[in-house]
C-alpha cells in the first residue's frame, strides 16, 4: 500500500507511464532501505485462495526482496472494502479485478496502464484464450492480464432427472424458444412436482403447492443476466449494446430480450419456478442441495460447489439449449489483476502480476481443479484435472470451441448504476407490476440517459 500524501505523485507517474517504464519511481521507488517490499493481494474467491497462495509462495522463492501477502474478502465485502480504500487513499498494490467493475477505475484513474511493460517483457498475448486479453484494453492503454474464464451450463439433480423418467442424453439436445420454452420447458415441466406427486404437465398438477421446482432461477442478476436469461436472450438473438467493449447505447428495449422475459415470468406463473416473492432466501446452491428445485444454470466457477464432495445431492451437467438463433450462447466472463495507480511499488506489483498471468502459475491454478485458466495450455490441465476426479465439465469447455458460442458480458460505464436500473426493472416484471415491455423500454431510456 501507499501513504497517502504520495498518491496525486504516483497517480501522475502512472499516467506517464507510457513514455518510459523509469519515468517515475524506478528501482528507488521499489526498493525501501532494507531491499524488502511486501505487495498487498486481494482476491474474493476462498476456493482460490490455497492456490494463489502456492502461486504467491513459487514467487516469493524466486524474487526473495518481494512478499506477497493475501487478503480474501467475501464478494459484497470485497468491493466495498476496495471502494472505501480507493477513497482513501490507501488500496491494496494488486487486486483481483472483474470486467463490471474495473470501468470505473479506469475513468477515476486508479489502475495502472501496464501496455508498457507488457510491450517491454514481450508478453505474449496469444497464449490466452480467444478474446480474453482485449477486455482489459481501452484506447490503447492495457489495464490487466487474464488470469481465467468461465462460461455457463446446466447443472441438474440426477436422481430426480431418472426419477422423471428422463434421460441424461435429452438434456444433450434441448431447444429453446420464447414462444412455447421448446424442449428446455418440457423437460422443467417434468421435473416440477407438486404435492401430491403431480408433474408439472400433468392436468391436475397444482402450481399454488409445488414440492420440487423444475427450474431455481437467478434473478438478481444485475444488469447482464449471466446465470440465465442472458444466455437465452443471447440464444433469442439479443446483444447488449452498439459495440462491446466500451459502447455508450445500450439495447434493452430489444423485442429479443423483452420475449425472453416474457417467458421467464410465464414459467413462475405456471408453477415450474418459485416466483420472485416466494423465493427461499437461501442461495440457488443451498436451495439445490436441500433437494427444492431440480435444475438450474450455473458458471464454471461452482463446480466444486456441485460436483465436489460436500455437495448433499447427486448433481450431473448438461449444455445450454440451443435457441433460435442455432446455436447454443454462453456468456465468456475473465477475470484479470490489476495493479493500483497509487502503489509505492509498480515494478514490483508488475512482476507479480506478470507471474499470474504466466503459465507457471495458471498451471498451479489449472491443476488444483478450481477454475479454468486464460492460458489455453493451463485451462487444458484444468480439464485433465477435473476427469481424474471424476468429473465431466467438458461442457463448460465446449462453447469456447465453438464459432459464435460465446459472448462478452458489457463492459462500459456506469456499470453498478445500469444494473441496479436493470435489476429494478426485471424485478418488477416478476413481481406482476409491470409488464416486460414497458419495464424494459423504460430502464433502457434511464440507462442510455446515463451517456448523454
Amino acid at each position: 500500500m501507499i501513504n497517502r500524501k504520495r498518491v496525486g505523485t504516483v497517480l501522475v507517474c502512472g499516467l506517464l507511464a507510457g513514455t518510459a517504464l523509469t519515468a517515475c519511481g524506478g528501482s528507488g521507488s521499489d526498493a525501501p532501505a532494507n531491499g524488502q517490499v511486501t505487495l498487498d493481494y486481494w482476491l474474493w474467491d476462498d476456493k482460490q485462495q490455497a492456490s494463489y497462495q502456492a502461486c504467491a509462495d513459487a514467487f516469493h522463492a524466486a524474487n526473495p526482496n518481494i512478499t506477497i501477502k493475501i487478503t480474501q474478502t467475501a464478494w459484497a465485502q470485497y468491493w466495498q472494502n476496495l471502494t472505501t480504500q480507493l477513497a482513501a487513499g490507501d488500496a491494496p498494490d494488486v487486486w483481483t479485478n472483474q470486467v463490471s467493475y474495473y470501468p470505473q477505475f479506469v475513468s477515476s484513474q486508479q489502475i495502472l496502464d501496464i501496455q508498457p511493460y507488457v510491450d517491454a517483457d514481450k508478453v505474449d498475448l496469444s497464449q490466452y484464450q480467444e478474446g480474453l486479453a482485449d477486455l482489459w484494453t481501452k484506447d490503447g492503454r492495457r489495464y490487466g492480464l487474464p488470469k481465467d474464464w468461465d462460461t455457463e451450463a446446466i447443472v441438474y439433480n440426477s436422481e430426480m432427472l431418472d426419477k422423471a423418467g428422463i434421460k441424461a442424453t435429452d438434456l444433450a439436445d434441448l431447444t429453446w424458444n420464447p414462444t412455447d420454452g421448446g424442449t428446455f420447458e418440457q423437460t422443467i415441466a417434468k421435473l416440477t412436482v407438486d404435492d401430491k406427486g403431480r408433474n408439472g404437465l400433468d392436468p391436475a398438477f397444482d402450481k399454488d403447492n409445488v414440492a420440487v421446482y423444475g427450474y431455481q432461477p437467478e434473478w438478481n442478476d444485475g444488469s447482464q443476466g449471466q446465470n440465465g436469461w442472458g444466455e437465452l436472450a443471447a440464444a433469442n438473438g439479443f446483444t447488449y449494446l452498439d459495440k462491446n467493449p466500451w459502447g455508450t447505447r445500450y439495447k434493452y428495449d430489444d423485442p429479443k430480450l423483452i420475449e425472453t422475459i416474457g417467458w421467464y415470468k410465464a414459467l413462475t406463473d405456471k408453477g415450474y419456478a418459485p416466483r420472485f416473492d416466494k423465493q427461499s432466501t437461501l442461495g440457488i446452491d443451498a436451495v439445490m442441495n436441500s433437494g427444492k428445485a431440480a435444475l438450474t444454470i450455473a458458471g464454471s466457477w461452482t463446480i466444486n460447489t456441485y460436483l465436489g464432495a460436500d455437495a448433499k445431492q447427486k448433481f450431473a451437467l448438461a449444455p445450454l439449449p440451443v435457441g433460435p438463433v442455432g446455436v447454443r450462447k454462453s456468456a465468456i466472463n475473465g477475470l484479470s489483476d490489476a495493479i493500483w495507480a497509487g502503489t509505492e511499488h509498480k515494478d514490483a506489483a508488475w512482476k507479480w502480476v506478470k507471474y499470474l498471468g504466466s503459465a507457471a502459475c495458471q498451471d498451479v491454478v489449472g491443476g488444483n481443479a478450481v477454475v479454468f485458466p486464460a492460458i489455453k495450455t493451463s485451462a487444458e490441465k484444468a480439464l485433465a484435472a477435473h476427469k481424474a476426479k471424476g468429473r465431466d465439465v467438458q461442457v463448460y469447455v465446449d462453447y469456447t470451441k465453438t464459432p459464435g458460442g460465446t459472448f462478452l458480458l458489457p463492459i462500459t460505464e456506469h456499470g453498478t448504476e445500469i444494473s441496479q436500473i436493470v435489476q429494478d426493472a426485471l424485478q418488477s416484471v416478476i413481481l406482476g407490476q409491470s409488464d416486460p415491455a414497458g419495464a424494459l423500454k423504460k430502464a433502457n431510456q434511464q440507462v442510455n440517459a446515463l451517456f448523454g
